[in-house]
């Protein structure tokens, strides 16, 4: 019997179906899942697993936080649990009679270390079971065949890379988060998390919202005309932004008046804007979120996909196709899809296909489509995430933009203005992508010599503006850059951070009040942890566990003395650190004032139901209601007819304003039938 293993239900089934021509069989034994087919005479057994089979824990009499020394914590010898019994057990079972395992999981580091915990399971059995390896980046009939025509080694380095990443970042997690929380009096569902890549990253966000909250804002004017020669257009002062009111009152008292300008000089330049390059997951994480999507939900949704055969593998550094890959079938296929149909016509015509390169690398090739899918078999969401990936494709396959820049020079009474138009002599490879705008000023024409007509002067009051809070975009773009986590984990990163409520916001992201506390504390007594340098440095270390120039222990021995040396200090400071995180989970939890002077603030009840009450209980008893699910933020605002505080609530990327007072509507409701009725 030949057993392959596959990572997830999905891409076995397909799997499956593809070795067998359609004929495989699907089983379960104690509910799990097993797809049977003959091939050559023999039993193949085609096994899903669920990600992970087992997890990396610390031994059972650590488990209790307040009785484990978190220094022993540091150098604990960590186990392997199983998470999946009964998965373990068919594998247990079936090593048996197996005379060799295909591992058929992700072709990344996670995946090798998945496959081999399910290896290392089936040895312990059968010990002189053969292993080899299927490797591919698209589970399409041609990939996946190809792939157990051309099996390889299993890679053990690569394997150790992603085990060494469980051990550190574990006990990294594991350390920090306990001390924390004891320290605050956080335990329990509202435990405080910190870890090796996850505090940096919100030390990012936290030092942005810094920049933002010490920003001043200095006022500048512009002068701006209002011009028409059988359209209207606008000009500027050429000096831009006057910083001084006085020169430029001067200026525009000079001109308020005037009713004519002379073109003195009109500029033409054609600019060309490239084609964007074959998409990585850093790329296609940036381009999701423009759409809407968090990083999380947007990579889901590309492993729905993948595992589904629509898209090739999405975690990938790659921009660049390999020669293998046949672009000329790609784009045929998708002509059967009718809402990309024309665009792949467009990209046939050119005749000879020449996509656009971005740096190469030994990876998966970029993301890309393999085959058509329908809008009506997808989901919405998924949808939009397979036309993003496919008019990508495409786009890199298109032809550069051109366009015509054009700048007119204009006298005003001496005073020197500038317009400028933009428009697009070729969209190119903007007609096919569309999530970025190609928004065109047009200017009439203009020659040197021409007067024009001043329909009015304005001098515009305006103020410097500080950089804008990080989107998720910009932030995993920076993450990669200062090597904080990998492609596979940058994603689950931000979503900790989220579902821990130490950051909010759909479109720009902003930290609470506690993520401002955990980052001092920590920046206060160990910079270290929340700068990426040592970071940064860890990757670096298992990337050489990758390559097979350093070993797993070695890796895992100079990160437990990174830690120690930070938890010394920490321990040491450890009740200034308590103090400052339990008056941050404080002011966290305060909505806004109450009529009776005291602060109304979010409780909770015997039952862990969570309501609004005021601090001065139990003199004054007044209480509202809370929605249970969402995450609560204060916004600062009173509602204008009860003036209780406006609260936000966020449940699933949504976002709701309401005045936490539930009688303030009905009784608006009634006043103005009252005086509608009178």
């Amino acid at each position: 019997m030949i057993v392959v293993i596959a990572e997830k239900a999905i891409a076995a089934r397909r799997i499956a179906n593809i070795l067998s021509n359609g004929k495989a069989e699907e089983k379960r034994k104690n509910n799990a899942l097993y797809f049977d087919f003959l091939k050559d005479g023999k039993l193949w057994r085609v096994i899903p697993l669920s990600g992970h089979i087992v997890e990396l824990d610390f031994p059972q009499h650590m488990k209790d936080w307040r009785q484990t020394e978190l220094m022993k914590l540091v150098d604990a010898k960590t186990e392997k649990r199983i998470k999946m019994q009964n998965i373990v057990s068919l594998l247990k079972e079936n090593a048996k009679e197996a005379e060799r395992i295909i591992v058929a999981t992700d072709a990344d580091r996670e995946g090798e270390a998945i496959g081999l915990e399910a290896v290392e399971i089936m040895k312990e059995e059968n010990p002189n079971i053969e292993v080899k390896r299927a490797l591919f980046s698209a589970i399409t009939e041609q990939d996946i065949r190809d792939a157990f025509k051309n099996l390889k080694e299993l890679d053990y380095n690569l394997a150790m890379a992603a085990e060494a990443r469980q051990q550190i970042d574990l006990v990294w997690g594991a350390t920090l988060t306990r001390f924390l929380s004891l320290v605050a009096n956080s335990t329990g569902k509202n435990f405080l998390s910190a870890g090796r890549v996850q505090s940096p990253t919100l030390a990012l966000i936290v030092d942005r919202e810094k920049e933002i909250k010490e920003f001043k804002p200095k006022p500048y004017w512009e002068i701006q005309a209002e011009l028409r020669k059988e359209s209207k257009f606008i000009a500027l002062h050429k000096k831009g932004r006057f910083f001084d009111e006085k020169e430029a009152k001067e200026i525009f008292e000079k001109l308020k008046n005037e009713s004519k300008a002379t073109v003195t000089k009109v500029e033409v330049k054609k600019s060309r804007l490239k084609r964007p390059t074959p998409m990585n997951t850093t790329e296609f994480l940036r381009a999701a979120s423009r759409l809407g999507f968090t990083a999380g939900k947007a990579m889901s949704i590309a492993e729905e996909l993948y595992q589904q055969g629509f898209i090739s593998y999405p975690r990938t550094d790659n921009q660049s196709y390999p020669d293998t890959l046949n672009l000329r079938a790609i784009i045929n296929k998708l002509l059967s899809v009718k809402e990309l149909s024309k665009d792949a016509e467009t990209i046939i015509a050119l005749g000879k296909l020449n996509p656009s390169q971005g740096k190469k690398t030994k990876d998966h090739p970029p993301i890309h489509p393999v085959a058509a899918a329908s809008k009506e078999r997808l989901s919405r969401e998924q949808w939009k995430i397979y036309e993003l990936i496919c008019r990508h494709f495409l786009a890199t396959l298109a032809e550069d933009a051109i366009v015509r820049n054009t700048t007119a020079y204009l006298q005003i009474k001496g005073e020197e203005f500038v317009a400028k138009g933009k428009q697009y002599e070729k969209l190119g490879w903007r007609a096919i992508y569309p999530y970025l705008s190609s928004e065109e000023r047009i200017l009439p024409e203009l020659a040197k010599g021409d007067t024009v007509d001043v329909i009015k002067i304005e001098m515009l009051r305006k103020e410097t503006k500080p950089k804008p809070r990080y989107s998720q975009a910009a932030l995993i773009k920076l993450m990669e850059a200062l090597g904080l986590g990998t492609k596979a984990t940058r994603h689950s990163i931000l979503q900790k951070l989220f579902s821990r409520k130490y950051i909010s916001g759909i479109k720009a992201i902003k930290p609470n009040n506690i993520a401002f506390s955990v980052t001092d504390t920590l920046e206060r007594f160990d910079s270290k942890i929340v700068k990426p340098e040592m970071t940064a440095k860890l990757e670096e270390e298992m990337s050489l566990i990758a390559a097979g120039k350093k070993k797993k222990e070695e890796v895992v021995n100079e990160s437990k003395e990174m830690l120690r040396k930070v938890l010394k200090e920490l321990i040491a400071n450890h009740e200034k650190i308590g103090k400052a995180l339990k008056e941050a989970l404080r002011q966290d939890l305060i909505l806004g004032k109450c009529k009776c002077g005291g602060k109304l603030i979010i409780r909770f009840s015997a039952k862990g139901k969570r309501f609004v009450g005021c601090t001065n209980y139990p003199s004054c008893t007044i209480t509202f209601p809370l929605p249970q699910k969402g995450t609560i933020q204060k916004t600062e605002e009173l509602c204008s007819y009860c003036k209780m505080p406006i609260i936000k609530l966020i449940q699933r990327r949504k976002a709701l304003k309401f005045c936490i007072n539930p009688e303030c509507e009905s009784k608006k409701q009634k006043k103005e039938k009252e005086e509608n009725t009178s």
